[in-house]
């Protein structure tokens, strides 16, 4: 069974929703420490997940949960590795968000509840237009 393709433009404009919320989460939300340590993991994984889900339209959601799983698994993993290349790409802010400082476990847990949540908002997102666009079909053949 194929997918029911995607929306781009909705899913840019999530990706770009959850990137918000990630560095607001950081910025504004710096003192409360669950937030600062969880939320902004969960939120980075999210935004793995509609990034993938943005370009690949048509592809399962559990292969984009896949896909976001074992990149943002890879990005952590890289956090054990300390070369001066990557510890300077690491100092820019941009690297740092993208790449994270240190490996952590508890990382990995916020990533699966972030990705979580990227399946149940895709899959209500793309259950309910692939519902309607076969109501619309029935109806059409019918009448």
């Amino acid at each position: 069974m194929q997918h029911p393709r995607r929306n781009r433009i909705l899913y840019g404009l999530l990706t770009l929703v959850v990137v918000v919320l990630g560095v607001g989460s950081r910025r504004f939300f710096g003192d409360v420490s669950f937030i600062r340590t969880y939320v902004g993991d969960a939120l980075w994984a999210l935004m793995v997940f509609f990034g993938i889900a943005f370009f690949f339209t048509r592809t399962a959601v559990r292969a984009v949960a896949l896909a976001a799983i074992l990149f943002s698994v890879g990005i952590e993993l890289s956090q054990l590795y300390h070369a001066s290349w990557i510890d300077s790409l690491r100092a820019t802010r941009l690297g740092g968000l993208v790449l994270g400082f240190g490996f952590l476990w508890s990382d990995i847990l916020c990533y699966g509840v972030g990705i979580a949540c990227g399946v149940i908002i895709d899959t209500a997102l793309t259950t309910g237009r692939y519902q309607a666009r076969e109501s619309r079909l029935a109806d059409d053949r019918a009448g």
